[in-house]
């Protein structure tokens, strides 16, 4: 089984807690399973805030590190999710990547019953199978029966 790289979509990173926490929770499961995980906050740390066009640069890193992955694990809880999180799911989509996704927030985000989110959002997931590339669990993410643990052994 070859390694796979997957860009880690989150908002986790903006809050020291969060990124301490709960963020490595989702990167070491991802790693146990074999998948080089680009992670973009520590991938950014090395810009320097305090300089000019340092928006540009973040931004140009996180979409080289999309274009360079295999796919896209989006933690979208929020209501709505975070904005930078759907924008980074609207590029893996038009880059045509796999897209896997994880909400554990009890939150509607939705007016539709059957969709947890936006109906745009489901784009880059397969119409008939969806829930597949959906988790709500940590202990999902790894499930023999779920997309990315297939993906994986393709």
């Amino acid at each position: 089984m070859s390694s796979k790289t997957l860009y880690l979509a989150s908002p986790y990173g903006f809050s020291e807690h969060w990124r301490l926490k709960l963020l490595p929770e989702f990167i070491n499961k991802l790693e146990f399973m074999g998948v080089n995980v680009l992670e973009p906050f520590s991938r950014n740390s090395n810009i320097d805030f305090s300089k000019p066009c340092w928006a540009n640069k973040v931004a140009c890193s996180n979409l080289n590190d999309l274009k360079q992955s295999d796919g896209l694990f989006a933690i979208v809880n929020g209501a709505p999710p975070d904005e930078g999180v759907m924008i980074e799911i609207g590029v893996a989509i038009a880059l045509g990547k796999p897209t896997f996704l994880f909400r554990d927030d009890f939150r509607k985000c939705t007016d539709n019953n059957e969709y947890p989110l936006n109906l745009m959002i489901f784009l880059g997931i397969p119409s008939d199978c969806w829930n597949d590339y959906y988790y709500s669990s940590l202990e999902e993410i790894d499930s023999k029966d779920k997309a990315i643990y297939r993906w994986l052994r393709k």
